[in-house]
């Protein structure tokens, strides 16, 4: 963050015609200040602020109320809009979870990055990161901060160079493997490399813990950001980067299969009476869970005198699913965008992103800056003092956080890959988006996104040239990787 304004100070010695006594009052006191500066103890260096990013599982653009959501009740993410500055034009660096996390850590787009797809059913050591890799928790450790993940990391399992502890985190608790993360009542979780047992019981669950309990006490959710919380009380005198990756609301896909609701909550809160079917009781109730402990959070740093030292990120992983059983055009869960998780329409890559540190950030303010996870790298490096490494996809978002978007930098295109479902690939370059399926192979459709948000009219035939850009972009971003294959 810029460093506060620091009045300057300056001062004249001797106009003609001043007295010689006058002269001599102005040299005992220049002298007098002098040993008084010297006497007195330096001004303690400006603390670092700490950051917390808050990731939510599936949370899709139009879930929350600061982006238009009606029926699903957010206060306290919608206070950090109203305190601070909401994104219009953010994405997130995949359309599923472990790539758009991979492009978050490492500031690499999906056309190059180590990671650039969910495992499946194959080998799930392909998305790990890979050894000598650097992420956004290298960067704050170097600085000095106290450094923690809780939650869902996805990106290596024990033993593997991605694994949190090898990758810039001082402390890890939470899920290791994504498919475990399905799972809200597992029988365990992992703290650094141990699994830490709970007292659920399992109905089925596989080796990775994926599966569901019969016997429910314990919500990994709420395990998870009490251990957060704790651990913000011990670091509370030193700065600190915490990624609090939530999974909420993601689906618990197993469950779903074995007893046809996926979205696993404690109770249904204020939205038990409510005429809907039981999944999307839930969907609402998990949203509204994870509202209810971002005001925790935001409590403990007021509480702790923080607040004003902590620059706050929220937003989503990639756009919103339908995989619980949930129904998403109930709540508009992707707003006025089209698609969902798993699309490269705007529904599944365009994401919330919320800044909030009083007094650094200004209140209530709107940005609609194109930007995507990638960027976080560089805007980190420059905040902390030092320059992002070479290579990367990474401009820094600090212009736009300081209220300077005439100094905000911007992309020449933006760019996202994805494997499944036959290949597919998107590009954004000013207001033009652009989709390609399958990927290299496929035909480009081309919206306009300053005038079809929705993207419902392709305009490929008629602007011949700018689809001919957006394909040029495309085959210039991907780099093939035979780790990564189409399928």
């Amino acid at each position: 963050m810029p460093r506060p304004l620091i009045p300057s100070r300056s001062g004249r010695v001797g106009r003609r015609g001043i007295g010689r006594s006058r002269l001599a009052l102005a040299l005992a006191l220049a002298i007098v200040a002098m040993v008084a500066a010297e006497a007195a103890p330096p001004p303690p260096p400006l603390r670092p602020p700490n950051v917390v990013f808050i990731l939510a599982d599936d949370l899709g653009y139009g879930d929350v109320g600061a982006y238009g959501q009606k029926l699903i009740r957010t206060p306290n993410i919608d206070r950090l809009a109203a305190e601070g500055l909401r994104f219009t034009d953010f994405y997130a660096g995949s359309t599923v979870c472990a790539p758009s996390r991979a492009v978050l850590m490492t500031g690499r787009h999906t056309g190059h990055a180590s990671v650039r797809g969910n495992a499946g059913g194959g080998a799930v050591s392909i998305q790990a990161l890979r050894e000598g890799e650097r992420t956004l928790a290298h960067l704050f450790k170097d600085a000095g901060y106290a450094t923690a993940l809780f939650g869902k990391w996805g990106l290596g399992e024990i033993g593997s160079p991605g694994h949190p502890k090898r990758m810039g985190f001082d402390a890890f608790f939470g899920y290791l493997n994504q498919r475990h993360a399905h799972n809200y009542y597992p029988s365990f979780l992992v703290r650094d490399e141990t699994r830490v047992p709970l007292r659920n019981v399992p109905e089925k669950q596989d080796e990775e813990g994926a599966g569901w309990a019969h016997t429910r006490v314990e919500y990994s959710h709420d395990v998870i950001v009490d251990a957060a919380l704790r651990w913000v009380d011990e670091n509370r005198g030193k700065p600190f980067f915490l990624y609090l990756a939530a999974t909420i609301p993601h689906a618990n896909n197993e469950a779903k299969g074995g007893t046809g609701d996926g979205q696993e909550v404690p109770d249904y809160g204020g939205y038990a009476k409510e005429p809907w079917p039981s999944p999307d009781k839930g969907q609402a109730a998990m949203i509204s869970r994870l509202d209810r402990d971002v005001g925790r959070l935001l409590a403990a740093l007021e509480k702790h005198g923080l607040a004003k030292d902590t620059l706050i990120f929220f937003s989503s992983d990639n756009g919103p699913h339908q995989e619980g059983g949930n129904d998403p055009e109930r709540f508009e869960a992707n707003g006025p965008l089209r698609g969902l998780k798993r699309a490269l329409y705007e529904g599944g890559i365009r994401v919330p992103l919320i800044a909030r540190c009083p007094g650094r950030i200004a209140p209530g303010s709107i940005s609609s800056h194109v930007g995507y996870f990638g960027d976080f790298f560089a805007t980190f490096a420059e905040m902390l003092g030092g320059p992002a490494p070479a290579g990367l996809d990474s401009i820094s978002l600090l212009p736009t956080l300081t209220g300077r978007p005439g100094a905000q930098k911007a992309h020449e295109y933006l760019y996202w890959e994805f494997y499944e479902q036959g290949g597919r690939q998107a590009v954004r370059f000013g207001p033009w988006k652009a989709i390609r399926e399958p990927m290299t192979t496929g035909r480009v459709l081309l919206f306009d996104l300053s005038q079809d948000v929705g993207e419902e009219t392709d305009l490929a035939a008629a602007r011949p040239k700018i689809a001919a850009r957006a394909a040029k972009y495309m085959d210039e971003a991907h780099v093939p990787d035979p780790v990564w294959m189409v399928r």
